[in-house]
Parts: structure tokens; sequence; C-alpha cells
């Protein structure tokens, strides 16, 4: 076998002398490029996506002011100085997904950092139907909830503040854990992918200081997650029953239970149908994908 993959490329090298190429180097190009691809779609799912988009900015900088290109000297000079403690700065900002990649690393779980994504499946409906039907419930008997639907942000530091779990949603749960004498009661609830994957966790509240008077902990706490990221956040008020949604730093309140459900379709499960048809050319897609429009409502 190895005698007529040499003789294969020897062939192709003296038919086709710009075929100098070997197999072991399309190897080598393969494995590195599925390395970076599957690096950079970990970071689009994170806030550090940002960051890294920040760094390529940074890298075209210098590129463009090196003396090979348009010697522009005092910019190359700033950039050079700055690169030299680039390397303290990466480790610094990227700190929870390195730490997670070697966590899997010595869990024997390496796979898992390269997996790809699964899909939902029916998850998601179930998940939007059952919190519908809960928040119903809970608006009627002014029982106050909090419930964090992750987009692309994961959201994995504030469900290490609560209580880690894996569970399908259910109305009937989520009475139990919103109930007021529960353990869990005054934290939220983090939906990923149409699951329960933290319950009693704690969120970071909002900086808004032009926010209502009238909005408690439980709302400005949705605010703050909400700013903090893309998620989707519901609440229902404790003292007045009704039902809010967060959503990129905007609060709609006074929300029916039918449109709360409709929200929660266009936010969450539009959002898949989008990111699905986005993966049909994925890495085209990471580099040339723009953030999605949201149309929100004031205060």
């Amino acid at each position: 076998m190895a005698e007529l993959i040499h003789g294969l490329q020897l062939f192709l090298q003296s038919n086709f002398p710009l075929l100098q190429i070997q197999l072991t180097d399309i190897l080598d190009i393969a494995i590195l490029s599925f390395v970076i691809y599957k690096l950079m779609w970990m970071l689009r799912k994170t806030s550090s996506g940002r960051l890294m988009w920040g760094v390529l900015i940074l890298m075209t900088v210098m590129f463009l002011s090196s003396d090979n290109v348009l010697s522009l000297t005092a910019t190359s000079f700033v950039l050079d100085k700055l690169v030299q403690w680039g390397i303290v700065v990466l480790v610094i900002l990227f700190q929870p997904e390195i730490r997670r990649f070697l966590e899997r690393m010595g869990s024997g779980r390496l796979g898992m950092v390269f997996a790809a994504n699964k899909e939902p499946g029916q998850d998601m409906e179930t998940a939007i139907i059952q919190t519908t039907e809960a928040y119903t419930d809970l608006s009627r008997d002014k029982v106050g909830a909090l419930m964090v639907f992750e987009r692309q942000n994961l959201l994995d530091d504030v469900i290490k503040t609560g209580t880690e779990l894996d569970c399908s949603v259910s109305s009937e749960l989520l009475k139990n854990i919103f109930w007021n004498k529960a353990p869990l009661h005054d934290g939220a609830v983090i939906v990923r992918d149409g699951r329960i994957v933290g319950a009693g966790c704690m969120l970071p509240l909002s900086g808004n200081v032009n926010l209502s008077r009238d909005l408690g902990m439980r709302h400005r706490a949705g605010i703050g997650m909400s700013e903090h990221s893309d998620a989707v956040v519901v609440i229902v008020s404790e003292e007045t029953g009704s039902i809010s949604a967060a959503v990129g730093g905007m609060l709609k309140r006074h929300l029916a239970p039918e449109t709360l459900e409709r929200l929660l379709r266009n936010e969450l499960l539009n959002d898949k149908q989008e990111e699905k048809r986005g993966n049909s050319l994925p890495l085209l897609g990471l580099l040339l994908g723009a953030g999605r429009k949201e149309e929100d409502d004031g205060l």
C-alpha cells in the first residue's frame, strides 16, 4: 500500500510539476484547519468571540503597518510593544475557555471539546409551552419567577452560582422550584437548548439608573442578564403577578400568556432556524456573519 501511494505521488509530480504537495501535507493542513475552525466555533458561542474579532483586527492593522506594506513606523512600533504583552493579555481574557478546555482534557472528555452541537429537537418547543403554562398559574397566584433562556452566549459562569441540573422543562417542576418556600425559589432557572441546566442562580443587576422605581430586584436582575448576554429572560412579579420579558437590556412588561408564548417562539425558535440555515456554509457564515437585528420596546 505504501509503495502504491509513493508511486502515485511520483506520477503526479512528474506529470504535474505544480502538484508538489505531499499527502502528509494535505493531512497536516486538514487537521490544523479542523482545530482552528472548532476553536473559532467555540469562541463564537461566547462573549469572548467579540474579543477574538478585536484580536483579528489588531493583527490586520499590524500587517498593514509593517515595513513590507505601508511602512507606518510609529503605528508599527506601538503595536509591536503591545504584542509583547499580548500572550499574557489573551490568557487573562480567555481564561474561562482555557480552563474549560483543560478540565475536559483532564477528565478524559477531550472529544466533547470538538463535538458537534446536538440539535435540541422538540425540547425548545416543549419548554416554551410548559413555561407559558407555568407562568400563567404563577401569575394568577402572584408567585415570583425568573427564567433565563440561553442563546449564543454561554452562561456557564452564571450556572455555577446555583445548583446544576439536567432535566426537561415541565410546568409542575417550574411551579415547585418557584414556590416561595422552596430552597431555590429566590434564584433564576437557566434553560439551555430546551433543558433546565441550573436553578437558584444569581444574575448580575442592571446598571441602568433610569429604570422605573417600581421595578424590584427580580426585574433588575433580569434586565442585567439581558444586558450582559443575548439571553431571553422572563419574569413574574411577586407583588403584582404581571409577566415581563427582558431582551437586549429592554423590558417588555404586562404580557399576556399568549403574548409571552409568541415572544418566546419569535426569539428562540427563529434563532434556531436561522442558525441551522447559516450552518449550511459554516465557515463562510463564521467569517462574514453579523448580529441579528432585534426590535425592542421601551420601558
